[in-house]
């Protein structure tokens, strides 16, 4: 009896937890998390954020991409590889092109400063930077982003 309790109270914190779905008139509020190095894996990502917008609108959205790490490469000139520590840069022109479409239809795309820093990056080196894009922490904007009701995706 007490495991199935301890069962129903753990179904309902996470449920309570959860991203409740969109209601009428209201944007869904989904973030998506890039943390891991591979041009062919952030391609397969960006290929599913658009996809998210196809089925859904992209006026019935509001979705941010929020990248730390590794993931910052998706970001990085490949010719600013050897200039800091990280191992790739893929915002070659076709990665560029991705970024920019998805921007244009309302994508925020947020960088970790944490990053930045530890890795030594110079924000020249970044595609399309905006100091605006940058959030302290991506760790912690994930959570606050969770926090305010936004679905979490890991492509």
């Amino acid at each position: 009896m007490k495991k199935l309790l301890l069962t129903l109270i753990g179904a309902v914190v996470l449920a309570a937890g959860m991203a409740a779905p969109a209601q009428a008139g209201e944007k869904q509020k989904v973030v998506y998390h890039i943390n891991n190095y591979g041009a062919q894996a952030q391609t397969a990502a960006l290929r599913n954020i658009q996809n998210h917008i196809n089925a859904v609108g992209a006026k019935n959205l509001d979705l941010r991409v929020v990248m730390h790490g590794d993931g910052l490469s998706l970001v990085m000139y490949p010719d600013a590889v050897g200039k800091n520590k990280m191992k790739e840069g893929n915002a070659d022109d076709e990665m560029q092109a991705r970024i920019a479409g998805l921007k244009d239809q309302g994508v925020t795309f947020e960088i970790c400063a944490n990053t930045l820093k530890g890795r030594q990056i110079d924000t020249a080196d970044i595609y399309d930077f905006d100091q605006a894009d940058v959030v302290p922490s991506g760790v912690a904007e994930l959570a606050k982003l969770q926090y305010e009701g936004f679905a979490y995706i890991k492509p």
